[in-house]
């Protein structure tokens, strides 16, 4: 029996043997579109699935193999899929899961491209969806419709950093048959999985602390291997939106320091979150990590620590939120998150302006509201850059 290792191993050695790769520590790139038969039977073998291998790599390829079997892991989940984007995931899982008549339960905020698929998918296809708070069982129950297909959650939701309970969510869930779908994005598997705690499909923009070098673009869903499968055959192969072989390569690269990576990430996210906390122009501060987090107990249950994300709103109006940020210096004005930089931006105007003004503020999302991805740099210099601008607004 194979002994069971943890998190910061498997992130360094599952889903890669160098025995197989000619020795090499590093693995290969499969930098290639295409597969050689030994005889047309074996093409026909392969084609009907009578046989394993590869054909092409929008159906395969061996080096997103090993990421997929990697992130299977860490999410313990049983298979894993690569996509070329977090939103081409978002797509594919949600194209699955449903068909014209259903309905899509959704966490109180959603990323802002998301919010726009969902809004796609009622205008073409009559796939509508419902935005819901999910604070208790009994209001769980009485969103759920005949026609639910699947409830789709982000916690912490992006950008107001509400969490929510998915224990409970997935008790609901699983009394009615409804499978549950968690973007894992802003906590990674270091610090939340959804499956352990019920939930049946997760999704990352992997571009973000999976990668943690802003030099990828990926997605990937995980979740039950017979289902995986399913997707791959279908809204992946036929819609096509898959990782690169350099891509999957980068990703596996960076996973290897995510623990590292995202202790220093937390670490210096909870120090700034405090001094925002204290500074007088700040209005509220939106962290996991705080006492007064609306979410702490949830986040105590389900994350292993707050996380690298802060929000936080400003006194003042629109107009000022822009000037603070023309203030910064060393933080960088950009719209990702997860990278070794620390930066910020203004969902209103950014991520989420896709957002109708008036469902954004039911979302939390007002005009003064920052968000801000702690990254890798001394805590100090980056409280001095933050401190330097907020005292421009006195």
């Amino acid at each position: 029996m194979k002994k069971e290792t943890r998190f910061e191993t498997e992130v360094i050695h599952s889903g890669y043997d160098s025995k197989e790769y000619k020795g090499s520590l590093a693995p290969p790139i499969f930098q290639t579109s295409t597969y050689v038969f030994e005889n047309a039977r074996q093409g026909e073998r392969r084609f009907c699935g009578e046989e394993e291998g590869y054909i092409y790599t929008r159906l395969g390829n061996p080096t997103v193999k090993m990421l997929e079997d990697r992130v299977a892991v860490m999410e313990k989940a049983e298979a894993a899929l690569a996509f070329s984007s977090g939103m081409a995931a978002v797509s594919a899982t949600l194209f699955a899961l449903t068909k014209t008549g259903d309905h899509i339960l959704c966490s109180q905020g959603v990323y802002g491209c998301t919010f726009g698929l969902l809004e796609m998918m009622e205008s073409k296809f009559n796939i509508t969806h419902q935005f819901l708070a999910m604070s208790s069982k009994e209001q769980i129950e009485q969103a759920i419709r005949p026609e639910t297909a699947c409830i789709y959650i982000e916690t912490p939701i992006n950008p107001t950093m509400q969490l929510i309970d998915l224990e409970m969510v997935a008790s609901v869930a699983r009394e009615k048959g409804i499978p549950v779908v968690v973007d894992n994005t802003f906590c990674s598997p270091y610090l939340q999985k959804p499956l352990e705690l019920g939930c049946d499909i997760v999704i990352h923009s992997a571009t973000k602390y999976l990668c943690g070098h802003g030099d990828v673009i990926a997605g990937l869903v995980a979740g039950k291997s017979e289902w995986i499968k399913e997707v791959s055959m279908t809204t992946q192969k036929d819609i096509g939106g898959v990782l690169s072989p350099f891509d999957a390569w980068l990703l596996l690269r960076g996973i290897k320091t995510l623990p590292v990576r995202l202790d220093r990430h937390c670490q210096s996210a909870e120090i700034i979150a405090e001094k925002l906390c204290a500074h007088p122009s700040v209005d509220e501060v939106f962290y996991p990590g705080l006492r007064t987090h609306q979410g702490y107990e949830i986040m105590k249950k389900q994350m292993k620590k707050g996380g690298g994300l802060i929000s936080f709103t400003i006194k003042g109006t629109k107009e000022e939120a822009q000037d603070f940020l023309d203030r910064l210096n060393l933080i960088k004005i950009a719209v990702s998150l997860g990278d070794a930089e620390t930066l910020i931006q203004h969902p209103a105007t950014m991520t989420h302006a896709v957002v109708p003004k008036e469902a954004r503020e039911e979302m939390g999302i007002s005009d003064q509201l920052i968000r801000l991805s702690v990254g890798l740099e001394a805590w100090e210099d980056i409280w001095s850059d933050l401190e330097a601008a907020l005292n421009g607004l006195k």
